[in-house]
């Protein structure tokens, strides 16, 4: 994995020395709060409902065990024991004091670890693959391109201050497991019929007040141009972006209202100008950052092992595990295994100090030291031996980790919504929970099959769920807390926007809406059909009906019986 050089050592350094100067003058009301509130987002610190919170970046989601130990140490010494892994494949610390910020940075950057971007109108963490360099279908490696650019755009001084803050997703494999349409914009790795390697760019993408799947924007271009070609596009939304309103300002807006045809003109006039200058990618630089991510050590192993098949015949739960979490490597006797941070009764993406120090020390015993955060809120082991995967198993049983749903009902993408964050209009952890309770049967889980299932707190979106084949969003009527139901969104190759089925739900209906949902489903799938077919098959019209064909019985916090 990428390693700091002297000038990321030197910029980290400067920068904590220039915030905690920033805190001082804070704590001692030389800086009032609406001053400092843009310099502490600069350093990703947000104030949320009850305390600040902390993002602390994780670049295209790869960390080390010494690093996935600091996030323990942190949680343990600075917060309430346990950290938020987020769908930026980042991980946020909800319960800080700000006096203690400038000491935190100074621990994270012990292991080369920052919140620089993590906030602000700039160019947040590229997201990446969490099977990078180990999927079976992967074409190119997508890290090296993925650090090229965090190492473009961390201070990039013509993009500090975009119209809106920027996310760039980038998939180096056959299946998209970035969510790349949903991104400012979206690279694809491909190859052309001469078998050269290029991109696919997608742009103009996000979720929000306006939900939009990405344009293509060019079907080819040439790994030498990436570079130039993102600055290209950067450069027309600095200069058109909205900056009058907050609700327009997306680069989504912007290609909207000139038509993707128009943004493609005005790019391409602009590229014309630094194509082939000094940001044109040479191969030397592309293979100097690459020798950061070359292969670990593998062992030459036979492709399974006779104690693992005895294993997998013999236990049905082992075998169940093996069928959700545990993804195939493209190194013969290896194996990815995914660490469920779902367990139902947990807020997803949550790990407990006792679980981040555990993860790291699974990937040390099993792992080459390296650990992967998904989009998804969960972690990845990429490189465990197949002979080792009961093992891995029972290690991960033991501290909550081995929860066989990767994939399933209440493998739920979900933000943290009104418990804490102070832009929700509604709670999205209660509505997790209680789908999880009720859902909690894992037969049940297996038989439905694979479905997403993603909650947002607000029409920010952080849970995603305008791409969740179920979509759940809070909303705010008349100061009480509901929830709006969607249906057909999809994050990957097919990927699309959910419909609303119709009037919102109180929270307590929300688990009976998706049993109703379920039903319709079971009703009507063709043999292994997805939910995610099934729907789009039927529409959404016989969904509605049965969710709404009679009242919801509910019995509200008073023990009173209510209806829909």
């Amino acid at each position: 994995m990428y390693r700091y050089d002297q000038y990321d050592h030197q910029i980290v350094k400067e920068r904590i020395a220039q915030y905690r100067d920033q805190v001082r003058r804070r704590l001692s009301d030389e800086l009032a709060e609406d001053e400092f509130r843009i310099l502490r987002l600069q350093n990703g610190l947000y104030m949320q409902r009850h305390a600040y919170m902390l993002r602390v970046a994780v670049p295209y989601g790869l960390l080390s065990s010494a690093q996935m130990r600091m996030f323990g140490h942190i949680a343990r010494k600075y917060d309430r024991g346990y950290g938020h892994f987020t769908t930026r494949q980042n991980i946020q610390f909800n319960w800080i004091n700000l006096e203690e910020t400038p000491d935190i940075l100074t621990e994270l950057a012990s292991v080369e670890m920052h919140a620089i971007q993590t906030s602000g109108n700039c160019i947040r963490n590229t997201t990446s693959d969490e099977l990078a360099g180990v999927a079976a279908d992967e074409i190119v490696d997508p890290r090296p391109y993925a650090e090229i650019i965090r190492e473009w755009s961390t201070f990039h001084p013509e993009f500090a201050y975009l119209p809106r803050k920027f996310k760039i997703g980038i998939n180096g494999a056959v299946e998209d497991r970035v969510a790349t349409a949903i991104h400012d914009i979206g690279l694809h790795v491909i190859k052309n019929e001469q078998g050269e390697i290029g991109f696919r760019v997608l742009v103009g993408g996000g979720m929000g007040r306006t939900p939009i799947i990405g344009s293509v924007i060019c079907e080819f271009l040439p790994w030498q141009h990436i570079m130039t070609y993102l600055e290209a596009i950067l450069r027309v939304y600095n200069q058109y972006g909205r900056r009058d309103n907050i609700y327009k300002a997306r680069i989504k807006i912007l290609v909207k209202a000139i038509g993707i045809d128009e943004y493609r003109r005005q790019v391409e006039q602009e590229w014309l100008d630094i194509k082939d200058g000094p940001g044109t990618l040479t191969a030397e630089e592309l293979s100097r950052v690459a020798a950061f991510f070359t292969m670990p050590a593998y062992a030459a192993l036979p492709a399974t092992d006779a104690e693992f098949e005895k294993n997998k015949t013999e236990n049905k739960a082992f075998k169940n595990w093996l069928s959700r979490n545990v993804k195939q490597h493209k190194v013969p006797g290896y194996a990815a295994v995914v660490l469920s941070l779902k367990k139902t009764g947990v807020p997803p993406g949550d790990a407990t100090a006792e679980q981040l120090d555990f993860m790291a020390e699974l990937a040390d015993r099993y792992s080459f030291g390296e650990l992967r955060v998904t989009h998804e809120q969960n972690v990845v082991l990429a490189d465990v031996r197949i002979a080792d995967l009961y093992a891995v198993w029972e290690a991960a049983k033991s501290h909550g980790l081995a929860t066989p749903n990767i994939g399933l009902l209440t493998d739920m993408i979900c933000c943290p919504g009104g418990d804490f964050c102070s832009l929700a209009n509604a709670k999205s952890l209660p509505i997790a929970a209680a789908i999880a309770e009720r859902f909690d049967n894992l037969d049940f889980q297996h038989d439905i099959g694979d479905i997403e299932l993603n909650i947002s707190g607000c029409i920010n979106a952080c849970g995603h769920h305008h791409v969740g084949n179920i979509g759940i969003l809070g909303v705010d009527k008349d100061g009480a807390e509901w929830y709006q139901v969607s249906i057909g969104g999809a994050q990957g190759n097919e990927s699309s926007i959910g419909k609303i089925i119709g009037p919102s739900f109180s929270a307590y209906q929300m688990p009976t809406v998706i049993e109703r949902l379920l039903q319709v489903y079971v009703r009507d799938r063709i043999e292994d059909e997805r939910f995610i077919d099934t729907a789009r098959r039927i529409g959404i019209a016989p969904f509605k009906e049965h969710v709404y064909a009679t009242p919801i019985k509910v019995v509200q916090a008073t023990g009173e019986d209510a209806y829909a």
